[in-house]
């Protein structure tokens, strides 16, 4: 089975090309436009997702040599309305023209899985389930145990700041420019992580009325503690906050990837989400003693791969495929409605 996969649901535009064999084309246009504002404007992102679908559609097909694929996956949500309704409205339209079906797929599940999808590039073969999923972006921060397709419980979250959006407000904080994820690791690798003790938040969690073991995650706080270190003391190095925060970030992850790993007894965990393209994290969560299965980093952030991927994986289990009357919803988690890990 063909599967054209199209992706809209923030600032890129991304469609590719998915069969038995793997990834045959992936085309990512990114609006580049946002960094004068320092974020996304979700207006100015929906309207250059209009004017570049057409276009990245058809390179998507060329690369991958079709003329048309059997079945279509595009990103329903969750995401900004009007971003994934472009993608959503030109997938029924294309799925109207050539006669072919389509499918709905949820944005976070295509990162949530995307390590099943070129599992070598990781060096690991590919896990059954099940397994631990760590989906962490510039929106979300979430770890989830995976018991099969569409079969998620959320172990642990973060209560308020994503990642991303920590590593963004830390980044404009050094004035270092917008996204700030890989700038402030960048600078990381060039300073000395020792030099300031950020805090690492440990949040309990009361379910029922009993405390959970494994913590939810919270980042506000670390970026608040890197605020006050950089007005207290201006002179301290940019290179020097930027490693001190990630290794903060690193080891708050990584505990709690460790513990629901022993709680739960799994040994596998798949991490997805742009955020997961940072050294740091990558570093850790490879040096745990876990399997750890991360995407080659051009899957880590948004990409049209990994919702034709998840579309296919549900079209070949025989799960029936949209009619125009498919909505976008946000929000959304994955697999149906948010449930937790009970223990």
């Amino acid at each position: 089975m063909i599967v054209l996969g199209i992706e809209t649901s923030c600032d890129d535009t991304a469609a590719a090309v998915l069969d038995g064999s793997g990834v045959r084309s992936d085309v990512v246009w990114s609006q580049d436009l946002h960094a004068r504002y320092g974020g996304v404007v979700p207006e100015l992102a929906s309207r250059a997702h209009a004017s570049q679908i057409v276009p990245v559609v058809r390179a998507a097909l060329a690369q991958a040599g079709v003329e048309r694929p059997d079945a279509i996956a595009v990103t329903a949500g969750p995401g900004l309305m009007g971003a994934v309704l472009v993608g959503l409205s030109y997938a029924k339209a294309a799925s109207l023209g050539w006669g072919v079906p389509f499918i709905g797929v949820n944005h976070l599940e295509g990162h949530l899985l995307s390590g099943l999808m070129e599992p070598g590039a990781s060096g690991v073969q590919a896990p059954g389930f099940p397994f631990l999923s760590l989906v962490i972006s510039g929106g979300h921060t979430t770890l989830y145990a995976v018991h099969g397709l569409g079969e998620y419980t959320v172990v642990s979250e973060t209560v308020d700041d994503a990642i991303g959006e920590a590593y963004d407000k830390v980044a404009r904080m050094l004035g270092l420019g917008y996204p700030g994820g890989p700038l402030v690791d960048g600078l990381a690798a060039q300073g000395d992580p020792r030099v300031i003790p950020f805090p690492r938040p440990r949040l309990a969690r009361v379910v029922a009325g009993e405390r959970q073991t494994v913590d939810d995650m919270s980042f506000s706080g670390l970026k608040t503690a890197v605020r006050t270190a950089i007005e207290r003391n201006p002179l301290l190095a940019p290179a020097d906050v930027c490693a001190s925060f990630q290794q903060a970030v690193v080891d708050v992850v990584c505990d709690r990837v460790r513990r629901a790993a022993t709680e739960l007894d799994m040994a596998v965990v798949l991490v997805g989400g742009g955020a997961a393209a940072n050294s740091g994290i990558r570093a850790g969560l490879s040096a745990m003693g876990l399997r750890a299965v991360l995407p080659a980093r051009s899957r880590c952030t948004d990409n049209a791969a990994m919702i034709a991927h998840v579309g296919r994986l549900y079209l070949s289990a025989g799960v029936a495929p949209d009619g125009l009357d498919r909505t976008a919803r946000s929000p959304w988690a994955p697999g149906g409605a948010p449930v937790r890990q009970s223990r």
